[in-house]
């Protein structure tokens, strides 16, 4: 199959290229579109309460929550100066009409003096102007705040955005800001260490152009979804940066093979087959696999979950597209010339000429490297190799313990940001700016005093400063709950509770508590119970898929296994560095104190699938070997030696991108590339280069071991293209080895 792929991509790799040529320049043109067409928001579960309760409130009585919270400034003027007003009542009317449903400014005829007090701070030099817009929908809320946005300026005075619609508006744009700088900051980085690690700049462009193809090609599979479902601004961020590290790790790879072939002496239109049946084949699982982490996404309730699980299965496709059918084109029009523009030539021609003196061709090399001697000498001491990484990974995790989980909000955004500046500056300088509110929904025929009583009875909960009913009509009214604090604050989580458990009032048909703090219980608790599922799938599949893979059952345990290690011991650091702050000096954030539980189940899906990534990398070369000479040991030596120089180089690339996205100054973004960077040096030395070798060596044959059915079931549909095409030396009496499927 994968060969066959690569005759055909030989033959024909003009065509191939012109088409890809074509589709890129499509994508270029209509797949960058998608910026315009995504959401902004989507942290929400739909069908929860909270989101029930202000559909309800919506639909019974009309949208009425402040989407934007605007505070005006002025350091020299008091808000009773003729040039203050002047400004802010100018602001008022020349906002457009059909934008907004309600504005309320201090100037307004008919306030009270204590609903105008409210709303100038206590040093009376800023005032905060609530706006509620226009729109049945989010999306079209977020469209006529873009719309009006440069309206909002009031000239002389200081003017910051915020509220929900600013906030979302606010982590929305940074993120994507961000993502492109750290674009930019880490692509001449890599070039210039593929150019070091190729050590010719021709073969250095390869990776990168896998890189530029799945990306243009992920935009537009992400463009054409967005007809059928919403696709987050943040699925657009994750596809772009991981796209373009998957693909240099896929480009790595087959480039690597692909020189390995020439190497050996291979004439290039058998060179491109063999990459094709070997690296090509370990890519294509490797795809699979991380497609299949992505895809556990999908389970979760959150849009913006599963639009990045859509986002991340649209940009691992088209890498494995990319790596499989264009790359090899551009190698079989490449050639030799793949070496072209080489440096350090001399030093690799006198190595080559040294190794030849001594009578040490390829595969003395690899059996006696740098990384064989390393497995060597793991496989001496496996049980203490073992237990003392072991030891360091459960040290890592035990920071989990300790979790405290939270929700996204201003807090997230660097200091400076408009919409931050906005919600300190209501908490902190006027009087009620402090206070947030729980929504309770009642539905059904209950009487005027029923509900009053009802108000009276959760504003006498613990924690609530009070409650009452803010608006009624035919068979529906809105009860506010006050109280004070973050939305994750422990106190706010119990009010939640409290009200949700309070006696409903005689006649009530429904009642539904929704809010901010309110979302917040909600979206955890859809996480925990997603999650179980979550992790059956990806762990019950990805276990099939190494069967067919590898032909054994002890294998894909025993990775599943070290990537759950891998995985606790970076979430550990992740709790221990962002929750608790320990990295905060360093990485130059403020620590909120929880973790929003949305990143850490991101953190998991995508380390996940790249532990599997490089277990695939490792594995399908020491059985591979194994094949070939039937001895563990050996193939696991020469396993680490053809592969640990390439997964280290890969790793080392992976972490540059992953660690220009945790530069950003978006909090989140910081600790989605640390944490992911974080995961992939865990897993690329201590699991990779030590623990694999450990339990390897610890199993033995059993590492192959096979029941009689399943063996025959592997014969019918694994896959083994690769062990078919490679040249197998014969042992010493003359016989084949059994292959790992069948080894005992």
């Amino acid at each position: 199959m994968f060969a066959g792929l690569g005759r055909f991509t030989y033959r024909w790799r003009g065509w191939v290229l012109a088409a890809t040529a074509l589709f890129a320049a499509f994508a270029g043109v209509w797949g960058t579109g998608v910026f315009e067409s995504v959401s902004e928001g989507g942290f929400e579960d739909p069908g929860s309460e909270s989101a029930r309760a202000a559909e309800t409130l919506e639909a019974e009585l009309g949208h009425d929550a402040a989407d934007i919270v605007v505070v005006y400034r002025s350091d020299e003027l008091r808000v009773d100066n003729p040039m203050f007003a002047f400004s802010v009542q100018q602001m008022r009317d020349d906002l457009p009409e059909d934008r907004i449903a309600s504005v309320r400014t201090y100037l307004d005829e008919g306030l009270s003096d204590t609903e105008r007090g409210i709303l100038v701070s206590e040093d009376r030099h800023a005032t905060y102007v609530p706006i509620t817009l226009a729109g049945d929908t989010d999306a079209e809320r977020m469209d006529n705040f873009h719309a009006i946005e440069d309206e909002l300026d009031a000239g002389q005075l200081d003017t910051e955005i915020g509220g929900a619609v600013g906030i979302e508006s606010d982590l929305a744009a940074q993120a994507e800001g961000d993502v492109v700088r750290a674009e930019l900051i880490s692509l001449p980085v890599l070039l210039a260490l593929l150019v070091v690690i190729f050590g010719g700049v021709v073969a250095a462009l390869m990776p990168l152009a896998v890189g530029g193809l799945a990306i243009l090609g992920s935009l537009t599979l992400l463009r054409a979804l967005t007809y059928v479902t919403d696709v987050s601004v943040f699925a657009v961020n994750v596809a772009t940066i991981l796209g373009l590290g998957l693909a240099i790790d896929y480009g790595l790879f087959m480039v690597n093979r692909f020189r390995e072939e020439r190497a050996r002496g291979t004439e290039v239109r058998e060179a491109v087959p063999r990459t094709l049946a070997t690296a090509g084949r370990t890519v294509a699982f490797s795809g699979v696999t991380v497609m299949i982490a992505f895809a556990g996404l999908l389970f979760f309730p959150q849009p913006i979950l599963r639009s990045i699980g859509f986002g991340g299965i649209a940009v691992v496709l088209f890498d494995v597209l990319a790596a499989l059918v264009a790359l090899p084109a551009l190698l079989a029009v490449a050639g030799d010339r793949i070496d072209s523009l080489r440096l350090f030539a001399r030093a690799r021609r006198r190595r080559e000429l040294r190794r030849a003196a001594l009578g040490r061709g390829p595969e003395e090399t690899a059996a006696g490297g740098a990384w064989a001697r390393l497995a060597h000498s793991v496989m001496r001491r496996p049980v203490l190799y073992l237990v003392a990484v072991g030891a360091v990974l459960v040290a890592f995790a035990s920071s989990l313990a300790a979790t405290e989980l939270g929700s996204t909000d201003q807090r997230y955004l660097p200091a400076d940001a408009a919409s931050r500046v906005a919600t300190e500056s209501l908490r902190e300088d006027f009087p009620a700016g402090g206070i947030g509110r729980i929504d309770v929904a009642v539905t059904g025929d209950v009487a005027r005093g029923e509900l009053a009583d009802f108000a009276d009875r959760l504003g006498g909960l613990d924690g609530a400063e009070g409650a009452e009913v803010s608006r009624t009509g035919e068979g529906a009214a809105h009860i506010t709950v006050a109280y004070e604090g973050e939305t994750d604050d422990p106190a706010t989580a119990d009010l939640v509770r409290a009200v949700r458990t309070a006696p409903e009032p005689e006649g009530a048909e429904e009642v539904l508590v929704g809010g901010p703090a309110a979302m917040q219980i909600d979206n955890v608790a859809a996480i925990v119970d997603t999650l179980p599922t979550t992790v059956v799938f990806v762990v019950a599949t990805t276990l099939v898929l190494l069967f067919l893979a590898f032909g054994s059952i002890v294998l894909p345990v025993k990775a599943v296994v070290m990537g759950a290690l891998s995985l606790g011991a970076s979430l550990g650091v992740v709790v221990w560095g962002f929750q608790e702050g320990h990295l905060a000096g360093v990485l130059g954030f403020e620590p909120v104190g929880t973790i929003d539980p949305t990143f850490i189940v991101l953190i998991v899906i995508i380390a996940f699938g790249l532990a599997m990534d490089y277990e695939l990398f490792l594995l399908s070369r020491v059985r591979e070997e194994f094949a070939l000479t039937g001895d563990n040991a050996h193939s696991v030596a020469v396993g680490l030696q053809r592969t640990g120089g390439i997964i280290t180089s890969a790793a080392l690339l992976l972490v540059v991108v992953l660690a220009a996205m945790g530069s950003s100054d978006l909090l989140f973004l910081k600790i989605m590339g640390i944490g992911l960077a974080m995961a992939v040096v865990v897993d690329a030395t201590l699991v990779r280069a030590l623990l694999v070798p450990a339990t390897m060596r610890l199993l033995g044959s059993a590492n192959w071991w096979l029941p009689g059915p399943l063996r025959r079931l592997h014969d019918r549909v694994g896959i083994t293209e690769g062990e078919d095409v490679a040249e197998a030396p014969r042992r010493a009496d003359g016989d084949r080895p059994a292959s790992p499927a069948g080894a005992r």
